[in-house]
């Protein structure tokens, strides 16, 4: 693997003269940023800096800080402290330029050619599981919201044979643990081919999800009633990748 590449910047967005600094290490593309940076400036200025230290555009940009790093809110705001290690996924403006445009028609053909397929939540496979209804104890849903991913791991949900089952995001050693009663398994994100989700009909507020573990859909791990808030923090985060459809 290529050696990662450290750059040291000691210089903050605003000067940061007479402001309360923090300590960051910003990783992006195998490089990692040390810099200085007001302790009360926000996500979106955050990411003016990211831009100016890597020459991602803010719109590019996912800032990552034990979850999806919000635009409107500080860094005091979100707990970030000192040393805390800031992830930071996106393609240059060349490098989505030089993705193969007929891999992106074949992409966007399987995903319409999905769309016709049956919803997922009513086939046999699922409904044997979603039949026992919503779990007594699962974490409750905000509908139409988004969030970053809570600190605790998320609890009270079921897996494929209907018992229960837990996640909890590892970011600090970049990994997934998958708990239920009997084991916990820990895997790497970079190990998870994909992540598909699709909300539970007449259940809305809540997903069916599946982490791909292998290379065919029968290697999905699905999991049931997942609240719709973390839906996409869940998927940024696995992931770390940017979807061109």
């Amino acid at each position: 693997p290529a050696a990662q590449a450290s750059v040291s910047n000691g210089e903050d967005a605003g000067g940061g003269a007479g402001k309360e600094l923090v300590d960051l290490k910003i990783f992006w593309n195998k490089t990692k940023h040390e810099v200085k940076f007001p302790l009360d400036s926000t996500g979106s200025e955050l990411k003016q800096k990211i831009h100016a230290l890597t020459g991602l555009p803010p719109a590019m940009q996912k800032v990552m800080y034990k979850g999806l790093v919000p635009e409107d809110k500080t860094l005091r705001e979100i707990k970030v402290t000192s040393g805390a290690k800031i992830m930071v996924v996106g393609s240059t403006i060349n490098d989505v330029l030089a993705v193969n445009t007929p891999k992106d028609a074949a992409q966007q053909d399987s995903k319409a050619e999905e769309n016709k397929k049956e919803p997922l939540c009513r086939q046999k496979q699922h409904r044997k599981v979603l039949d026992k209804g919503k779990p007594e104890d699962v974490m409750p849903s905000v509908k139409g919201a988004q969030e970053r991913l809570p600190p605790v791991p998320l609890s009270g949900m079921y897996n494929k044979s209907g018992g229960k089952v837990r996640l909890t995001f590892k970011l600090e050693q970049d990994q997934l643990w998958i708990g239920t009663k009997e084991r916990t398994e820990k895997l790497p994100m970079g190990s998870i081919k994909n992540v598909v989700s699709e909300p539970i009909e007449g259940h809305e507020d809540y997903h069916m999800m599946a982490f791909q573990l292998g290379p065919t859909e029968a290697s999905y791990y699905w999991v049931y009633w997942v609240p719709t808030q973390y839906v996409d923090a869940i998927k940024d985060t696995v992931l770390g990748k940017w979807q061109y459809f």
